[in-house]
């Protein structure tokens, strides 16, 4: 969705609000596509700050549902977006290079602006819970539900040498 903003941009004290219904029904990224299962109305409020220069504040709260980086169960991830940017008119003399991500002219493109915001606040790392244990490199088996049995002993590969002296000397 695209909103008008020449007459924010133009008119010097020029102030609105508006709330935004979010077309948006997934989010992508490298790593995957996301499905959004709840959203709020997106809340903007545009303020001319100075000429061809809109300040735009607001938020929005999204729900997404993905997997847990360690043990792969579905997870929730709940984003509280606020944001507050500056942007510039297309004739400006300083119009800045990361508007032209989500500006069309003197147009906003909502879903672009709202993609970019969530792009930034995106968590490194998803967890079902903090002490999440991952699954079992064997067998595949989630450790949250329980140990699996699976010998997980790794020999220190430092010690590889003298393994290799104490295996050569035994009797058979």
């Amino acid at each position: 969705m695209l909103v008008n903003l020449s007459d924010v941009l133009t008119s010097e004290g020029m102030r609105t609000e508006e709330e935004i219904l979010l077309e948006m029904t997934s989010y992508g990224n490298g790593q995957g596509n996301y499905e959004i299962s709840d959203k709020s109305p997106v809340r903007f409020t545009f303020a001319n700050a100075g000429r061809g220069r809109a300040r735009i504040e607001g938020g929005v709260k999204l729900t997404f549902l993905t997997n847990c980086d360690r043990c792969l169960t579905e997870v929730p991830v709940r984003m509280e977006l606020k944001f507050d940017r500056l942007v510039t008119s297309p004739d400006s003399e300083d119009a800045e290079a990361d508007d032209l991500g989500f500006m069309d002219g003197y147009q906003l493109d909502v879903e672009a602006f709202v993609h970019n915001e969530i792009l930034v606040n995106w968590p490194a790392k998803i967890l079902c819970r903090e002490d999440c244990k991952g699954i079992c490199p064997k067998c595949g088996r989630n450790l949250n539900m329980g140990d699996c049995g699976c010998d997980t002993f790794v020999p220190d590969p430092r010690m590889a040498a003298i393994q290799d002296i104490f295996n050569a000397n035994k009797e058979v």
